[in-house]
């Protein structure tokens, strides 16, 4: 296949076999874990966990990215989309809350033939935000909630980082499409069944990126509209423990700027965190558990 499923639009040929394009991936899904996960937000992990599967490579290059061993390095084993689909079913018996795909993007042809048998929970699409809105179009009805992280509205920083410095402006216009698609937030028994939740983390010395993040989904959002979680969860791992700048953790004099200034701008509908949840511990084992 032809690949331009995201604002890369590289173009590259994807066969079943061989990986190609900026994320490196196949046409079929590869699959580096797949297991109930309790590190997501209250109303996604629930008490009974929220049913995750991980996806390999990406279309972001984040200098950060704690998933690293699978997003760039693309550990991961292929799967056939008869198994994606039995895998959705098995999550879904052991008690997942949802079926939580992560890093999706690059395989939304053979997501959307898994789809089509729905599995029984609601489907979360967990990407980084780099999106395009003709190929969130083909979700609707399909994805009941998006998890979009809005990393930067600092095109510099989005570029030096991510290399994607159209990504401000990109992820706006998709998380647009999303809240088009799904609309007001619809929570039942604590559990996200329908809406958008907007993630963004902190990074160190970057609190006038966060500061116009938080300005723009105040401005587009009227309250009620989206769920927004502000995460102080950054660890240097990878490439960023030898940056300048990147090579530490958020201070808690950062972090707490930050929610204030996000209180002040009138969102409260989502989640802050703990600064202990700052550790590496809490990566999940790329392990092929699952797959």
């Amino acid at each position: 296949m032809v690949c331009n499923l995201c604002p890369r639009k590289c173009g590259a040929i994807r066969s079943n076999q061989t990986g190609a394009g900026v994320c490196g991936m196949p046409a079929s899904p590869v699959l580096a874990r797949a297991a109930l996960h309790f590190g997501e937000e209250p109303c996604i992990s629930g008490t009974r966990g929220s049913g995750t599967v991980f996806f390999s490579g990406c279309s972001l290059r984040c200098s950060f990215c704690q998933n690293e061993e699978i997003s760039i390095g693309g550990f991961g084993r292929a799967v056939t989309v008869e198994r994606l689909r039995e895998i959705f079913g098995e999550l879904a018996a052991q008690g997942a809350h949802n079926i939580n795909l992560v890093t999706p993007t690059h395989f939304s042809e053979a997501i959307l033939e898994a789809l089509a048998v729905p599995p029984p929970v609601p489907v979360v699409w967990n990407s980084g935000g780099y999106e395009l809105p003709q190929t969130l179009s083909r979700l609707e009805g399909k994805v009941q909630v998006y998890l979009p992280d809005f990393k930067y509205a600092d095109e510099t920083a989005a570029r030096e980082i991510s290399g994607a410095a159209d990504y401000p402006a990109v992820a706006e216009e998709a998380i647009r499409e999303m809240v088009r698609q799904r609309g007001p937030v619809v929570i039942r028994d604590g559990i996200l069944q329908s809406g958008v939740l907007i993630r963004h983390l902190l990074l160190p010395g970057k609190i006038e990126n966060t500061r116009r993040v938080i300005d723009r989904v105040a401005n587009l959002f009227p309250p009620g509209t989206v769920l927004f979680s502000l995460m102080c969860q950054y660890v240097p791992v990878g490439r960023a423990e030898h940056l300048h700048g990147l090579n530490r953790r958020v201070t808690g004099a950062e972090y707490r700027a930050a929610v204030d200034y996000m209180l002040a701008c009138g969102i409260t509908d989502g989640y802050v965190q703990d600064l202990d949840a700052a550790e590496k511990k809490f990566i999940p084992a790329f392990d092929l558990t699952g797959v």
